[in-house]
Order: C-alpha cells, then sequence, then structure tokens
C-alpha cells in the first residue's frame, strides 16, 4: 500500500470546502462518546454502550435503508446487569430516525483516529484540485452525492446487513475517482514501505488506478478474511459515482504542471524524466 503525502498541483483559489469538511469532522470526532476514554486507553462499558448508542442513532444501517424498517429495540447507552452479566440496555428508541438522512450524518463518524486521519489525508491531497475545477457549491453537492452513493450501493449489496456503516470514505473515493479523471497525470508524492519509506514521485493514474484495484479486489473477499470490518464496496461505488460525474469537466481542464515520467527520491526534478 502506497502513503500519499503531497500532489504537485496547484490550485487557483482557497478550497474552502475540502477545508471546512475537514474541519466537521475532526470536530465531530472529538465530540463522539467515548473518544476521551479511547485516547486515555479505557475501555469501560459505560462508554462503549453510550458510543454504540450514539452509533445506532445517527449511523446508516444497510437494513434500514433498503427496507425502512427500524429497529424496535436499540442501545439506551446505559448499563445494566443481567443473567449473562453486565452488558447494555436495550428498549424502544427514543427518537425518530430518517434513514435517507443518516446517510448524511455517517459521513461526519469515524471507528478511530486512523480511520479519521486516514480518510482526512486523501481529502486534503485530492480535494483542493476537484473543488478548484468544479467550484465551491458544486463540490460540496458533489461530494454529499458521491457519498450517498456509496451508502445506498453498500447497503443494497448488504441488504439484511444490520451493522452500522460510517465514515467518510465512501464521499472521500468519489473525490479520489474525479481526481483521476480530470488530473491523471498529475504528480503525486508517495511514500513507498519497502524495508523503510521510499519516497517515490509517481502519476496520479498509477496511485488512484492502485487504490481502486486493492478495493476492488478486498470488496470481492479476495485477500482479506471476510472482506474485514471496511466497507470496500461503498468505496468502489463511491469512485465510480465520482468518476462518472466529473468526467463532463474533463474537456478544458487545464494539465498539471509537470512533465511525464516517473520520478525518484532526490533525482524527483523535471529535467531528470525519464
Amino acid at each position: 500500500m502506497v502513503i500519499p503525502v503531497h500532489d504537485v498541483n496547484p490550485v487557483r483559489r482557497t478550497p474552502w470546502v475540502t477545508y471546512a469538511l475537514i474541519a466537521a469532522n475532526v470536530l465531530v470526532f472529538l465530540t463522539m462518546p467515548g473518544i476521551a476514554g479511547s485516547v486515555a486507553g479505557s475501555s469501560r462499558l459505560a462508554q462503549l454502550c453510550h458510543l454504540q448508542a450514539f452509533m445506532d442513532h445517527y449511523a446508516a444501517v444497510p437494513r434500514e435503508l433498503i427496507h425502512h424498517q427500524l429497529p424496535r429495540l436499540v442501545p439506551t447507552g446505559e448499563v445494566g446487569v443481567g443473567p449473562g452479566g453486565p452488558g447494555c440496555v436495550v428498549g424502544p428508541p427514543g427518537y425518530d430516525k430518517s434513514p435517507p438522512l443518516s446517510v448524511f450524518t455517517a459521513m461526519f463518524l469515524h471507528g478511530g483516529w486512523l480511520h479519521l486521519l486516514g480518510n482526512m489525508l486523501f481529502l486534503l491531497i485530492f480535494g483542493n484540485n476537484v473543488e478548484d475545477r468544479m467550484g465551491h457549491i458544486r463540490f460540496f453537492l458533489f461530494y454529499v452525492v458521491c457519498g450517498y452513493a456509496a451508502g445506498y450501493g453498500f447497503a443494497l449489496l448488504n441488504a439484511t446487513s444490520s451493522d452500522p456503516l460510517i465514515g467518510a470514505s465512501g464521499a472521500i473515493a468519489g473525490v479520489l475517482g474525479a481526481y483521476l479523471v480530470l488530473y491523471p497525470k498529475a504528480r503525486v508524492w508517495v511514500l513507498v514501505p519497502f524495508l523503510v519509506f521510499l519516497p517515490l514521485r509517481l502519476p496520479a493514474w498509477l496511485v488512484l488506478g492502485f487504490w481502486f484495484g486493492l478495493q476492488a479486489v478486498y470488496s470481492s473477499g479476495h485477500g482479506v478474511s471476510g472482506a474485514g470490518t471496511v466497507a470496500y464496496a461503498a468505496h468502489v461505488v463511491g469512485f465510480v459515482a465520482g468518476m462518472l460525474l466529473a468526467w463532463p469537466l474533463k474537456p478544458g481542464t487545464p494539465p498539471p504542471p509537470e512533465p511525464p515520467g516517473l520520478l525518484f527520491g532526490r533525482r524527483a526534478r523535471p529535467h531528470y524524466s525519464w
């Protein structure tokens, strides 16, 4: 897996929407129940029950999206003691949940620091140029549409699942798909783990194409055990949606300022291209 750290593709205007989305994701994450305890290494049952209740309220659940059937019993956030010992109390929901709206709220929820930071890194690197090309308002609408496409696409493939779906990955995958369409030849600095982290400057089509290929393989269940707990299918759907939505903008998109070729380490200068 390669880790992108920077792209050589300047923008003409400040990507305010990209910055606002990053700030919103970080702010929501810091205010989620149990985050303070997770930072301190605590996993107390009360925190877990509170977090589970929060997720069931605001996360997208495939079965709810497809069948529009809300559960009669949900975690209340309280801890109780039953025949099997301490556990989370369940009861009738004390709120009215809108499954379509939950797709939007789920885009700002993350399951941990690595989940959050990985998503925000990709959004920061690739979102600014896509926003620059689309404009602020269109980029925000594009981001939300890709997130909804990813959420409902995953739900259609997992219609009976009651596991919460969270994260901005689907929407950000749409940003990556758009970037691939608009700037396939842009150079991206990446770190490749090979004994040490080797810095390379590679074309965007190679970096993003490799990323998409991994998501497609993992979504089929190959390469990971049971596809893990990551919604790889949502990444695939979001990426394809982003490509399709960005395709009409491809004509007239100014090319990035980098020459062709793969450039490595300190040799990564224009006159060393080959």
